[in-house]
């Protein structure tokens, strides 16, 4: 889905949120002014389940790569891993996130990751927040009609959200 916005003030950041996955990787990018967040762009990277899982890593890698020669973000957040109990699945995750994270380095990205409990300390301001609650807050902050559909989503918006919020602290950071 696009949103109309296309002037980004100068004192601000452009910033992709991905949220890693096999099937479905979420993507959103998000300008961050002083003062707000405005939404560029957000939608889902698909791959085919029938598909060898290097050609869908394959697929994922240049998907990412076309969103970032045609948006230009300046910063990646990406979402740590989240172990769940089915080790097979966490690998391909693994390997989904580790394709994010390679395609934003060679597209001189500066890169972020944050865990699903800072992700949502920073939208909702509660660490253990439900996943609806986290969707709402990302509506509300981005001004949007609806919640972003699939929950891949609107999970990459609010890592971007999380940097975003956040961004101001790294700078100072980084130049320590």
């Amino acid at each position: 889905m696009y949103v109309p916005f296309t002037h980004m003030e100068v004192d601000g950041v452009r910033i992709i949120g991905i949220d890693p996955g096999i099937a479905i990787t979420g993507y959103g990018i998000i300008d961050k002014s002083a003062s707000s967040f405005r939404p560029v762009v957000y939608g889902k990277v698909t791959t085919e389940a029938g598909l060898d899982s290097c050609q869908r890593l394959v697929d994922i890698y240049r998907e990412l790569t076309s969103i970032f020669e045609e948006y230009k973000p300046q910063c990646a957040a990406v979402e740590e891993l989240f172990f769940n109990k089915n080790a097979k699945t966490a690998i391909i995750v693994g390997e989904a996130r580790g394709v994010a994270i390679l395609a934003a380095a060679n597209a001189g990205l500066d890169i972020y990751e944050y865990t699903p409990l800072q992700v949502k300390q920073a939208v909702v301001g509660y660490g253990r927040a439900q996943k609806r609650q986290v969707q709402t807050m990302v509506k509300l902050l981005l001004g949007l009609s609806e919640i972003p559909k699939p929950d891949d989503v609107a999970d990459a918006l609010a890592v971007a959200l999380c940097h975003g919020s956040s961004y101001k602290m790294q700078q100072i950071l980084d130049r320590s």
